[in-house]
């Protein structure tokens, strides 16, 4: 794999961060590449060269963030659901302004949904309906439960500020995912 240039990764974070700072003070259709290029410190032709437009730099952001949570899962497989929980409330947190602006501000109705399938696949592994709690109950039920209760819980605390530290809110979420799963 051919080597990135420093300086090329360097000017796609500042674009990548400038889009979401924007996004936090206001909607994304207002948002032009020139308040992008002029926020990130670049030329118009720089954004051009890495992105096609608006739509797709924030489906690359979208997508990468989708990507980290589908790693972070994978690493944190192994874990029960409380320390699973814990590592992906840490995620959220060192994500805050992505996360607040795509699910708290409505800041991109297109994201709370990706975020929800993304959940939906994810609890989908955990559920088990041939023995225990769940035995004979309709997965498909159980599975869009909670993940849209895991989705509104996260909506909640990124809108309220994060008022738990990601430990006491994963241990809370954790031990009712316990419960259901």
């Amino acid at each position: 794999m051919p080597k990135i240039d420093r300086r090329i990764i360097k000017s796609q974070e500042a674009i990548k961060k400038a889009l979401i700072e924007l996004m936090s003070e206001k909607s994304f259709d207002s948002i032009t590449i020139q308040d992008i290029s002029d926020r990130a410190n670049v030329n118009r032709g720089t954004i051009y060269l890495h992105y096609q437009d608006k739509f797709d730099l924030l489906d690359q952001i979208m997508e990468e963030h989708i990507t980290n949570m589908g790693n972070f899962c994978e690493s944190a497989a192994e874990m029960d659901f409380i320390e699973s929980t814990v590592h992906c409330m840490e995620y959220l947190e060192s994500n805050y302004l992505f996360f607040s602006t795509m699910l708290a501000s409505e800041g991109a109705p297109y994201f709370r949904s990706r975020f929800l399938k993304f959940n939906i696949e994810e609890f989908r592994k955990d559920v088990d309906i041939t023995k225990g709690k769940n035995a004979g109950r309709n997965e498909e039920v159980i599975v869009q439960f909670v993940a849209n209760a895991y989705v509104g819980i996260v909506e909640w605390w990124l809108k309220n500020g994060m008022p738990y530290p990601p430990r006491q809110m994963a241990e809370q979420v954790g031990d009712l995912l316990e419960r259901i799963i």
